[in-house]
């Protein structure tokens, strides 16, 4: 019987479903309620949540509760700035997030629904990101933007942090 071939724990998959949805999956070496932790209390969020280098975040609120408010504020050491938030639509810890996202200066035309879901199997934890945009060309737009590499690096330096908590 040959041994099971385990995945890389870094990969982050890209795909398409539909015409404005973008849907990422990367798997964490973390109990289920641990990346949940991560992914909603401010300062665990500000550990990797940041952007390439040169960038930091100053700004993370977060109201978990339906109908709460989030808002996240990053600036480069440049002095450029870029900043975001949403309302929370759904929250079924340590499950499913469901958020509005809308940037100050959008790079896209319109806003997008972000759902979140955290699946666990044996210790680690699965999470789906699907992004629904307003349009195709917002989505497609997006795409260029090398969002994919900023979203991979996030993660990685998420699956640091979750080694600490």
């Amino acid at each position: 019987m040959k041994p099971a071939i385990k995945k890389p724990m870094r990969a982050l998959t890209v795909e398409l479903f539909g015409d404005c949805e973008i849907v990422m999956t990367r798997d964490f070496n973390a109990p289920r309620h641990l990346v949940y932790q991560a992914l909603t209390e401010p300062d665990l969020v500000k550990r990797w949540l940041f952007g390439p280098d040169g960038w930091s975040m100053d700004v993370c609120e977060i109201d978990l509760r339906v109908g709460g408010k989030y808002r996240y504020g990053w600036r480069h050491q440049n002095g450029k700035t870029m900043a975001m938030g949403g309302e929370f639509q759904e929250i079924s810890a340590p499950e499913r997030l469901v958020a509005t996202e809308a940037f100050d200066e959008s790079w896209y035309p319109g806003n997008a629904i972000d759902t979140t879901v955290l699946t666990e199997n044996a210790g680690r934890t699965r999470l789906t990101l699907t992004v629904e945009y307003e349009s195709k060309e917002a989505r497609d737009g997006v795409l260029k933007t090398g969002m994919a590499d900023g979203m991979s690096l996030g993660y990685d330096r998420l699956e640091q942090v979750l080694a600490t908590i």
